[in-house]
């Protein structure tokens, strides 16, 4: 098992809010978790139509990380786009496995 795979494999042993969010504020730097909550908000807000000059105005961001975001969200399968859907139907996100 890669490292990456072990650390995917910890998040998704944390089941607990508070837990999620004290491993966050540990293994992560104050900045790292702001530019997450920062991608979040963008793909929110392209999911919610809004173009992506309005968002690099809101946001203080270039087109190039929104684009990247726009992608993400027009790509067959994505799951970000499953779980803002989720979210926007007051479901929680819960997301079926991916078959390997």
């Amino acid at each position: 098992m890669t490292t990456t795979d072990e650390v995917i494999k910890v998040f998704c042993e944390i089941d607990d809010f508070k837990k999620m969010k004290k491993f966050f504020e540990e293994i992560f730097t104050p900045a790292e978790i702001k530019d997450v909550a920062l991608r979040w908000r963008l793909m929110k807000m392209l999911h919610n139509g809004l173009s992506q000059r309005q968002i690099a105005s809101t946001l203080g961001i270039s087109l190039c990380k929104i684009t990247r975001g726009s992608k993400i969200l027009k790509a067959r399968g994505a799951v970000t786009k499953k779980i803002l859907e989720s979210k926007a139907g007051g479901k929680n996100a819960v997301i079926p496995p991916t078959p390997t």
